[in-house]
């Protein structure tokens, strides 16, 4: 036997994890996190799933991971539009175009957080998805009374109403957004708010 033969070990790349990442993030979205067994995602991988436990020690941590990258993501970017003092309307033009934007950069984890945050939430580990949901709805909220009380958005509008309608159906494109196609997320956004601001906002 050589002498000073060592066992070494490899690190995996940040590459690679990130590939591993958005293989489980597509078989999670299409077949759903239940129904997805880690040999499943190793075979989308081509390679072992013995294998696959070289880089994470379960699925879970796969879910978390992928979840928990898209939330701070956007919270990041959400954020800075909310520190940015800008108006009323024109904070929720740009809380809707970072929306699509994370739509067109997480398009298989905004899928897997609609279907499976509800009775993730109840898991210690994904607690964070309930205070995440809060924090959404406290800036939206805040934002649409905000625009009430300044004049720029309609008087008459049911708050809690408005905000579910611009929640669900900006969210509702991950199930028909195509990453690449012929309308980036801006322009997409930029004709959602045409229409969604000409029902709410104030009419000169």
């Amino acid at each position: 036997m050589p002498k000073n033969s060592k066992k070494t070990t490899v690190t995996p790349s940040p590459e690679r994890r990130e590939e591993l990442l958005a293989t489980a993030a597509d078989v999670f979205a299409a077949q759903g996190y239940n129904a997805t067994t880690v040999r499943k995602i190793a075979d989308e991988a081509g390679m072992l799933a013995g294998s696959l436990y070289y880089h994470f020690d379960s699925k879970e941590s796969m879910l978390d991971e992928i979840l928990s990258t898209f939330l701070d993501e956007l919270w990041g970017r959400y954020d800075a539009v909310l520190a940015a003092g800008l108006g009323p309307r024109q904070t929720l033009e740009a809380l809707v175009t970072e929306s699509f934007r994370g739509i067109d950069r997480h398009l298989a984890a905004v899928a897997i957080y609609q279907k499976e945050s509800r009775h993730l939430q109840s898991q210690p580990r994904f607690h964070y998805l309930a205070d995440s949901q809060q924090k959404f709805e406290k800036a939206w909220l805040g934002t649409l009374e905000r625009g009430v009380a300044q004049g720029e958005f309609r008087a008459d509008l049911d708050i809690r109403l408005t905000y579910r309608f611009v929640r669900d159906t900006v969210w509702v494109a991950a199930s028909w957004y195509q990453p690449g196609g012929r309308r980036g997320p801006e322009e997409i956004a930029r004709q959602y708010l045409s229409m969604v601001l000409e029902g709410i906002a104030v009419r000169e």
